[in-house]
């Protein structure tokens, strides 16, 4: 359960501290007021990908904590597997974000990959943003939604490590097929290229990186010298009176008659608001150009790394993310043909035993996804049904493409699967980016989570949003839905729904301030009192009356 989440110089949030309890969380306020904010920075602490962008303006670093009690047994094993111990059954995550693109974990105060942030985030939330709507209409998605409901995981690990035995038997083969001065060849020339392959190092996401951070070096002269040009102007140069200074003596100046005047009152208020942006953005133009470091040394090493990925990706024809992969194979062959004893009249015979083996494991795993297909449909037809879509019928389609004559074998056997969807009477089964309205793709997203959630016992969900195209009863059912969900594990929802706000254990209030032209997003835990007065405004909008507080107090009393 996320009992903490501690966040600093994320965008418009300077620093806040929030608590979290069990059960159902809801998060509500204005629009823009920063909520979308708080789910990137847990995004962030799970091991997600970030940009500097999300990095406060006019700091150089940022922040993000969380901490989690009540741990699954299987996070306790993987914590274990990883290095990490728990301390008394609390798990602490930290990531510092810098400006440069460095990266910063820890777990339990020990340094971490950030890659160990992500492995264990797998297993603590689940976040169901709006872009889960567009992966439920994914159809290459959908066969490990199913699997994941049926619990296929075990006949689907079997399955595999046959399917890489039967593989890893046809490489031999073809081995074994080669002219003894192909094979020579490849003997000699294996060895050199996996050693180039090791010496590069080509991590994912490298490439992609550098191409963000050359565009910034070779733009960096010019970013300086804006910020330098600006800073002059501003500050006045040598010769001049700082804008600042001169605003300071405007302030002076009003101040002497606005005890009697109400309207120079008001100018002298503006004109020192105005005196104080000026010495803010003083200072964040002289942070931000000592922080600036556009070495042509920095920029040239960027350039090079980005030349010997690029070399290498056209040498052996694969993208830059796949070149792990890529030498993983070769290494492979090259201890393939360093042990080719076998007779390939022995390996054939061994290939049509094995291949016939994985064709009936696939037949048994088709029979498997269908049992799992049946009972899914039911479940979630049975939730779209209390969501209101009372007409609704769902469909995980398996097709099992195995013939006697020929069978193209993946990693995941021989089916395909897709879910299809009626949500009105009369209406045919169809794939669901066909037929989900955006107000029936959230319920459609929510009855789905809600039947997959038996396998992620112990998993904190956040829901961003899931209201989205949702009123009437049929908000009340999802309201109802969520609250059901909390009962089995902890829930956080964004809102904008008075009647999900209404049934929630927790509400915390998002709310934007300005100060001194800066803007500043605070969190704020909510009492029974603030709770109504933030239904009433979901229900009523800026202006609250006596009607809608009386709104809101009944649906806090009913929730």
């Amino acid at each position: 359960m996320l009992c903490n989440l501690y966040i600093e110089n994320i965008a418009v949030i300077q620093q806040a501290d929030i608590d979290f309890s069990g059960g159902l969380t809801v998060l509500s306020g204005e629009t823009g007021a920063g909520k979308s904010i708080i789910i990137d920075a847990l995004s962030a602490i799970l091991g997600g990908r970030t940009s500097r962008e999300l990095i406060r303006t006019g700091q150089n670093k940022a922040c993000v904590a969380a901490s989690f009690s009540q741990l699954s047994d299987e996070v306790l094993a993987l914590l274990s597997e990883l290095g990490f111990e728990p301390e008394e059954g609390q798990l602490l995550l930290r990531r510092e974000l810098y400006a440069d693109g460095r990266n910063q974990c820890r777990i339990n105060g020990k340094p971490a990959a950030l890659s160990n942030l992500k492995t264990l985030g797998e297993k603590l939330v689940s976040i169901y943003g709006q872009h889960d709507g567009q992966h439920l209409m994914n159809e290459q998605l959908h066969m490990d939604y199913l699997d994941a409901f049926g619990g296929l995981e075990k006949p689907l690990e079997d399955y595999l490590k046959n399917y890489e035995a039967l593989l890893q038997l046809n490489r031999r083969m073809k081995a074994l097929s080669m002219s003894t001065a192909e094979k020579e060849r490849r003997r000699a020339l294996l060895p050199a290229r996996i050693e180039e392959l090791k010496q590069a190092k080509v991590l994912p996401g490298e490439q992609e990186e550098l191409l963000s951070l050359r565009q910034e070096l070779q733009n960096g002269e010019k970013i300086a010298e804006g910020l330098a040009d600006a800073a002059n102007l501003l500050d006045g140069g040598q010769e001049q009176e700082s804008l600042a200074d001169r605003l300071a003596q405007a302030v002076k100046a009003l101040s002497r008659g606005a005890r009697y005047s109400a309207a120079a009152e008001g100018l002298e208020k503006r004109m020192r608001e105005l005196s104080l942006l000026a010495a803010d953005l003083s200072g964040d133009l002289a942070d931000e150009l000592t922080r600036l470091n556009y070495s042509p040394k920095k920029l040239e090493q960027t350039e090079h790394r980005l030349d010997q990925i690029s070399r290498l990706c056209i040498k052996y024809s694969v993208p830059a993310d796949q070149l792990e992969e890529h030498l993983a194979a070769l290494e492979e062959e090259l201890d393939t043909l360093d042990n080719l004893d076998d007779s390939l009249d022995q390996l054939k015979g061994e290939y049509a035993a094995m291949r016939a083996d994985l064709y009936e494991e696939a037949g048994r795993l088709h029979a498997l996804r269908q049992t799992a297909a049946e009972l899914m449909a039911r479940e979630i037809e049975g939730e779209l049904h209390d969501l209101d879509l009372k007409n609704a019928r769902f469909c995980a389609e398996v097709a099992d493409l195995r013939t006697e004559s020929q069978t193209r074998f993946t990693k995941k056997g021989t089916d395909t699967v897709r879910f299809l969807l009626s949500a009105n009477a009369g209406e045919d089964l169809k794939p669901l980016a066909k037929v989900a309205s955006g107000g029936e793709l959230s319920r459609i997203m929510l009855a789905m989570k809600t039947v997959l959630s038996a396998g992620e016992q112990g998993m904190s969900a956040v829901f961003d949003e899931v209201d989205a195209g949702v009123s009437g009863r049929a908000a009340q059912r999802v309201a109802e839905k969520l609250q059901a969900l909390s009962n089995t594990r902890q829930v956080l929802c964004i809102t904008h729904l008075p009647q999900i706000a209404a049934v929630a254990d927790q509400h915390l209030l998002i709310a934007k301030t300005e100060r001194e032209g800066r803007t500043y997003t605070q969190v704020t835990p909510l009492d029974r009192e603030g709770r109504k007065r933030e239904i009433a405004r979901i229900i009523g909008g800026a202006v609250i009356t006596e009607k809608t507080l009386a709104s809101a107090e009944e649906m806090l009393k009913k929730g």
